[in-house]
């Protein structure tokens, strides 16, 4: 049962893959897109022992604030708790610190949705996008 509420942590390291490198070698923190991954993965994973099998969930809305930075090697912790689940929604708030200091916050809605019709409406999709693309369209 999916409760508001409920709270996960996940501790991940910036590392090489989760920091930006455009800056230069002596500007390489967390990146925000890699935050954003962390704290959907963090939100999905505590939902899927919650939901049937069969089903998984698929990101729908995120509003996410990247206040401060991590340098390579930083511990990052990631805090998520399940503010609210209706139907399929389920709104998630995030906090994003290292060493105990804030530096990103987010919220984030997950749709929980049937595997098997979702395979089978994205593999309408790609037929469709086939069939438009050997017409010329």
């Amino acid at each position: 049962m999916i409760a508001a509420g409920a709270r996960a942590r996940r501790r991940v390291v910036v590392d090489d893959a989760r920091a930006i490198t455009f800056m230069g070698p002596a500007l390489r923190v967390y990146g925000t897109p890699n935050m954003l991954h962390d704290v959907e993965m963090t939100c999905r994973d505590m939902l899927l022992p919650l939901i049937e099998p069969g089903q998984d969930s698929v990101g729908a809305e995120v509003s996410l604030i990247h206040s401060g930075a991590a340098v390579m090697g930083a511990e990052v912790d990631l805090d998520v708790v399940i503010a609210s689940a209706t139907g399929r929604r389920v709104t998630f708030d995030a906090t994003v610190r290292v060493g105990g200091d804030v530096i990103g916050t987010a919220a984030h809605v997950r749709a929980v949705v049937e595997v098997a019709r979702l395979e089978a409406r994205v593999r309408d999709m790609r037929t469709r996008l086939s069939a438009a693309q050997l017409s010329g369209s």
